[in-house]
């Protein structure tokens, strides 16, 4: 179990590898987005978002691999099985309906271990980590401005 965030695994391989997402180091890079990951496999995995292997022949969005392909194939065929009993709003993905539920329960289970900030999402602690590491890893194209967040990327 990480003794940050509660997450269990099933090795310590799997627990060790997650551990590196709550110092933010991310020591891989993609060569095509400048995005960077803290170990190989996540990198190779987010390579197949740059090629044609897992692409939606409705919009073209390329995927990392078959199952978000499937998932996303869901935005198009209008499939929202899951429902929420407070709201009735409806989600693709149960994933999507726990995350949302957490806005009417207020619960926040993802703290950072740095300075006890909480957050709904996983990905609101990541990208919170930033503030920690200094991490900026959208990188512009055209200068040297580096990015904490894709969205300020874009802006800019």
């Amino acid at each position: 179990m990480c003794t940050v965030c509660d997450k269990r695994f099933t090795t310590k391989q799997n627990l060790n590898r997650h551990k590196i997402s709550h110092t933010g180091e991310k020591l891989y890079s993609c060569t095509q987005c400048g995005k960077r990951f803290a170990d190989q496999n996540n990198l190779s995995i987010h390579m197949n978002t740059h090629s044609s292997k897992y692409k939606c022949t409705e919009c073209g969005k390329c995927y990392q691999n078959s199952h978000h392909l499937k998932i996303h194939n869901q935005v198009h065929s209008g499939q929202k099985p899951f429902e929420c009993t407070v709201c009735s709003k409806r989600f693709i993905q149960s994933t999507d309906l726990v995350r949302h539920s957490r806005i009417h329960s207020g619960e926040k289970p993802y703290k950072c271990h740095e300075c006890d900030k909480a957050f709904s999402g996983s990905g609101h602690l990541i990208t919170h980590m930033r503030v920690h590491t200094g991490d900026k890893p959208y990188k512009c194209s055209l200068y040297n401005g580096s990015f904490s967040q894709s969205s300020h990327l874009q802006r800019h």
